[in-house]
């Protein structure tokens, strides 16, 4: 699978420790990768000029002219010779690899940041005082992901997320109101299907792939506890949540089959239901197709301690504690991402719909400074949540198996969770070790 914007949220019981990261290439040196398709240019510059020699890797963006940007932004830079490697799949493998090598990058971007085996493993530089007084600008809760034992370990590049869509002038024919509660948007998906058109649609699983941290959070619940040692998940809230869950999934409301799935907003565009769980990344095609007649919601809440929730996803640059120059490293991506707004704001507005990482920079980016994508920028802010640093790939494989024994077959939660909470709470010891 591909590495997109798609496959940073799109994880197995919601979200996930790790995302399928996919780009190309074998090389694991300090030089561009075999993979950097033929013919592309390479930003470089003279070595003989005696300046550091850096390389910098990402992973293929969908959006045309991201790796032209980065490129020319790598040519500007006054302080090093920096080689971007464009790499073009298996990325989260090829780094895995390189990075156990001498020939690391030096500079890296990686979903949400380093893992926590990259951080405990010592592949990654504490950049803490390479952000200095920078800290306050960037959005706490997407800081707060690339944070281990209050050391930052990256510098978030860019923002993406998912957001509900809906039709307003449907809700409006109904006499229905956005929905802030999960028994509210079941109320209004079975009053709006009409059958000509369907109420919710969050995947052709019914969105027990898409929504299952979302379920959690949206229900006031915790994955682990504030001392990462224990599963937290396993309470009659989650219970009571995913009760009112499956009888929005099991009600005439809910689409389970249309023309895409959650990731592509094919269905709400062409009509197939009023309201779509999707991606910010298809914002421009909804404007396109229903002008102002829809409007952007977060997940609801669930319960009486519930709380909307939408979750995010943001690249981030890191650096290889194996480069040779860590200190021009550094300062690099301080060029690049902290000090350089410009090119931040740039790459918002200029390839595909992203949203900055410093929210001073909201009213800039043409995409999120009005409407709908200021909407949507606003709920990272307020709402954004990120699955958590010491959430393995275990842990959500566990979770999300219970999840879907749950709503799909009518499991008893109690049952189910108890023996994913076992699991959670070895694999948190197994981390902490």
């Amino acid at each position: 699978m591909a590495l997109t914007r798609r496959t940073l949220l799109t994880l197995s019981g919601g979200l996930a420790a790790t995302t399928a990261l996919a780009a190309c290439g074998s090389n694991t040196g300090r030089t561009p990768a075999p993979s950097t398709a033929p013919g592309t240019p390479v930003a470089s510059a003279d070595p003989s000029a005696g300046r550091p020699e850096l390389a910098q890797w990402y992973h293929k963006y969908g959006e045309d002219g991201v790796e032209q940007a980065v490129k020319k932004w790598a040519a500007e830079y006054p302080g090093a010779d920096v080689s971007v490697n464009w790499v073009l799949a298996d990325y989260e493998k090829t780094l895995s690899a390189a990075l156990l090598t001498p020939t690391a990058p030096d500079v890296f971007e990686y979903a949400n940041g380093p893992t926590l085996d990259m951080i405990k493993a010592g592949q990654v530089e504490d950049l803490t005082d390479t952000l200095g007084g920078a800290r306050d600008d960037f959005t706490p809760s997407v800081l707060e992901r690339v944070t281990y034992q209050d050391k930052v370990y990256a510098i978030p590049q860019t923002v993406d997320m998912q957001l509900l869509y809906y039709r307003k002038d449907l809700f409006d024919a109904k006499g229905l109101t956005a929905p802030k509660t999960l028994a509210e948007l079941t109320h209004a998906a079975n009053t709006v299907a009409d059958g000509s058109i369907g109420g919710f649609f969050a995947g052709n699983d019914g969105g027990v792939g898409v929504l299952g941290l979302l379920l959690m959070w949206a229900a006031g619940v915790e994955e682990m506890n504030e001392a990462r040692t224990q599963a937290a998940f396993n309470t009659s809230a989650l219970y009571d949540a995913l009760r009112g869950y499956k009888e929005l999934f099991d009600s005439p409301g809910m689409v389970k089959s249309a023309s895409a799935d959650w990731s592509d907003a094919s269905p709400f565009i062409n009509g197939e239901t009023a309201m779509q769980w999707g991606g910010m990344w298809d914002l421009p095609k909804v404007i396109e197709a229903h002008g102002d007649a829809f409007d952007v919601l977060p997940f609801p809440a669930i319960g009486g301690s519930g709380r909307q929730v939408v979750p995010f996803g943001a690249f981030s640059a890191c650096v290889s504690s194996k480069s040779a120059n860590v200190t021009a490293a550094k300062n690099f991506v301080k060029w690049l991402w902290i000090d350089s707004e410009d090119k931040q704001v740039e790459f918002s507005n200029a390839f595909g719909t992203h949203i900055p990482a410093k929210p001073k920079l909201f009213p800039q980016a043409t995409k999120v400074a009005e409407g709908p994508g200021a909407s949507a920028a606003r709920f990272v802010t307020d709402h954004g949540r990120s699955n958590a640093l010491h959430w393995t790939p275990a842990s959500s494989e566990a979770y999300s198996t219970a999840l879907s024994n749950v709503i799909k077959s009518g499991a008893d939660a109690a049952a189910e969770f108890g023996a994913a909470a076992e699991k959670v709470t070895a694999e948190l010891q197994r981390v902490a070790g």
